[in-house]
């Protein structure tokens, strides 16, 4: 009788705990067939950043795998013949201002003695004549340094966009031309090159995700990513497609990586890995039938990760749609 009592006395201390149990009802769920495949990490467009001016190459301030931004000075291009130019064009254009200020007191003493009478007006037009003609030549010539300074500006070879540098192709003292490149600029958005066999492209579209193991990524999750872009040439019995990853911009350009496309679906019982327990090398879960929980053996298979189940677990054998499972 006592042995009975404590026997009623657990189970109502247990029955409380059991109904609170976390459950989850088995149900089939088409999945995507995934095949594994490797891509390529790929610049969006490789980009020269190239001299605007004929020259020696001064400085050079970025190498390989440096991240630039849009506008930045990454080389200076010089040009010694400009320099002398400029010094050439500062001493005429002191040689005018002295032209123009002394043109500019002759008017002034002509034009006082035109107004007394000493002098004939036909002398005052003369000497407005040579002043406007000074003043013109100063003009002229600020303006010719201008080009001259505007020159001496475009000798640094600015970024075209954010990016990597990806190669130099020139050293400090390389003789270049206008418009010659002096380094090679990978795009800052990457993406990843798939090139699938030929037998998967009517499962292949734009829209599709794609899965990166986080093993690649050395994440503890994977990263997920959409097809942007199924090219229409088939290169080689191999499909060529563009799949855009976030968070790739610090992988080396052409860093290989191991992905997951879609190749069809199929049904199949997905749960969540934490319903399933291994001991002895064998996996077990708990079910629920009627008021008790019992334990049953299944055979797992492969991992099938989604958006909605991270750590989604497929089950091959073991389990029925409508199974009740216990969170153990």
């Amino acid at each position: 009788m006592r042995r009975l009592l404590l026997l009623c006395l657990i189970a109502i201390a247990t029955w409380p705990a059991l109904a609170r149990a976390e459950t989850l009802t088995v149900s089939s769920r088409e999945v995507a067939d995934e095949k594994a495949v490797f891509a390529t990490v790929e610049s969006v467009s490789v980009v020269p950043a190239r001299a605007r001016i004929g020259g020696t190459v001064a400085q050079l301030h970025v190498r390989e795998g440096d991240a630039v931004t849009r506008g930045q000075a990454i080389a200076v291009v010089g040009d010694e013949k400009l320099v002398l130019q400029m010094k050439s064009l500062d001493a005429q254009i002191l040689a005018l201002q002295a032209q123009a200020d002394q043109a500019q007191i002759d008017f002034d003493r002509i034009q006082g003695l035109v107004e007394r009478g000493t002098l004939p007006r036909t002398n005052l037009d003369q000497a407005r004549t040579a002043l406007n003609v000074a003043q013109n030549n100063l003009r002229s010539k600020t303006a010719e340094r201008g080009v001259v300074q505007q020159q001496l500006t475009e000798g640094q070879v600015l970024a075209p966009d954010d990016g990597r540098v990806l190669k130099k192709l020139v050293t400090v003292g390389s003789v270049v031309l206008q418009g010659d490149p002096i380094v090679t600029i990978a795009q800052q958005n990457f993406k990843l090159r798939l090139r699938v066999p030929e037998r998967h492209a009517l499962f292949l579209k734009a829209g599709d995700k794609v899965r990166v193991d986080g093993a690649e990524l050395g994440e503890q999750g994977d990263k997920w990513g959409v097809i942007d872009l199924v090219y229409p040439q088939i290169e080689e019995g191999r499909v060529v497609a563009d799949a855009i990853v976030t968070g790739l911009g610090q992988y080396f350009v052409g860093d290989r990586l191991r992905v997951w496309i879609p190749g069809g679906t199929r049904n199949a019982f997905v749960i969540p890995a934490r319903y399933v327990t291994t001991r002895f090398g064998i996996d077990y879960v708990q079910l629920r039938q009627r008021d008790q929980t019992v334990v049953v053996p299944v055979q797992r298979g492969r991992e099938l990760p989604s958006a909605d189940l991270p750590d989604g677990l497929e089950i091959l054998s073991g389990l029925r749609a409508g199974d009740q499972l216990v969170l153990p």
